[in-house]
């Protein structure tokens, strides 16, 4: 009788480290920003949401078929660097001189190696790029005709910097350099990023962007900088953000929510919740996605909408684009 019962508590606690060990969670985002339901008609609302649901679809395939955070990081990102619609790869915003400048960076939650690209030109997959930077050279971030090169010797697909081009965005800048309107928080937000716990138990976070439209000097957002708009520590979480990089940049955005769960003891929740106020406080404008090692999540920020969603092993499912949707 002592034998069975023994068997049957091994089996039972078995069970449930299989079950912990098949969680998952996949976390996305493609910007945040002056989003309103009255000037967003109901097609455009439908394709946001198919290609984010798209994302987060082939994301969940791979975890459920046992892939490693960063693989999963990388082609979902991938998804939305390939789609016109985001400002990320092919939707990239231009620079102050008619050209695309695309930043990207990558953080593994084990072993908190990290990879990142900036002001690259010619790399149609940034966040590609940024992986072989962190996985396959001694740095941590290449810029410009150096990471391009870089990225060729890893055989990542070169394209002309026309491939980036999009009707909307050039008309964008033109408006802005006539002097047409002002710069509003549309031209500070588009990136795109995702976050994910896999099965494993390892976390990883990716972002890629355009960065911002009509920037000069060869401009770098927080997107590909380690700590300010891409961290993941196993021991805390893993943050990718969108927003007016500058702000990210001096709040050390990334890194902090981390170390207030951790030096804290705060949810991922309240660090985001609290990191978010810190950011309104500078009058900065942004969001957050994150995920902890449990796959609690948070989708927090400080605009009208963020463009977001995420999947969970138990089943739960969310998109949205706007506040209280």
């Amino acid at each position: 009788m002592l034998k069975r019962t023994l068997f049957l508590a091994l089996f039972f606690v078995a069970g449930l480290l299989t079950v912990n060990a098949q969680k998952y969670t996949i976390v996305i985002h493609g910007g945040a920003g002056v989003m309103s339901k009255d000037k967003m008609d109901e097609e455009a609302r439908a394709n946001y949401k198919a290609k984010l649901n798209e994302a987060l679809e082939l994301g969940e395939q791979m975890l459920m078929d046992g892939a490693a955070a960063t693989d999963v990081v990388v082609k979902v990102i991938n998804v939305m660097e390939n789609s016109p619609l985001f400002n990320a790869g092919k939707g990239a915003v231009f620079t102050h001189d008619g050209i695309n400048e695309l930043d990207a960076s990558i953080m593994e939650g084990k072993t908190l190696n990290a990879g990142a690209v900036a002001g690259v030109q010619d790399i149609k997959n940034p966040i590609n790029a940024a992986r072989e930077v962190m996985d396959n050279s001694e740095h941590v971030m290449l810029s410009g005709k150096g990471a391009s090169d870089f990225a060729k010797k890893q055989g990542l697909e070169i394209v002309p910097n026309k491939y980036f081009y999009t009707e909307h965005r050039y008309q964008s800048l033109q408006s802005l350099l006539k002097r047409e309107r002002e710069r509003t928080q549309k031209d500070n937000t588009g990136t795109v990023g995702c976050v994910v716990l896999d099965t494993h138990g390892n976390l990883c976070a990716g972002t890629s962007t355009g960065g911002m439209t009509n920037k000069k000097y060869g401009r770098i957002g927080d997107a590909p900088i380690i700590g300010a708009g891409t961290y993941a520590n196993n021991k805390t979480c893993a943050v990718s953000c969108t927003g007016h990089g500058e702000y990210y940049i001096r709040l050390g955005f990334a890194r902090d929510i981390s170390a207030m769960m951790e030096y804290q003891n705060l949810s991922v929740t309240e660090a985001c919740k609290k990191e978010i106020d810190k950011l309104s406080e500078l009058e900065g404008t942004g969001g957050v996605i994150a995920v902890d090692a449990d796959g609690n999540i948070a989708m927090e920020f400080n605009t009208s909408g963020m463009f977001r969603g995420y999947i969970k092993s138990s089943g739960e499912k969310e998109i949205a684009i706007f506040k209280n949707e």
